[in-house]
């Protein structure tokens, strides 16, 4: 029994890995305008979640992660692009 809990979280795992994988191809096939209009868009959502946090109106309090992860990951492609690494 426990061999097979195991066996389903390293499945659970792995599949996350996957899915994570996935997003950053996507985000890879944009071109540069792309992921700066993208970046600008997602400032834009992060500062109405920091708005609506201090005012304590903020319904999925997780979102404010999501949308700083995910800008750092444009970024991050952006900056290796600029620097040739890919």
């Amino acid at each position: 029994m426990a061999e097979k809990v195991k066996k389903e979280k390293k499945e659970k795992k792995e599949k996350k890995v996957i899915e994570k994988l996935s997003e950053t191809q996507k985000i890879r096939k944009l071109d540069n305008e792309e992921i700066e209009q993208e970046i600008v868009e997602l400032k834009k959502e992060l500062f109405k979640l920091r708005f609506d946090a201090g005012t304590g109106k903020l319904e999925k309090p997780h979102r404010l992660n999501q949308v700083k992860k995910r800008i750092a990951r444009l970024k991050t492609i952006l900056t290796e692009r600029e620097m040739g690494v890919r």
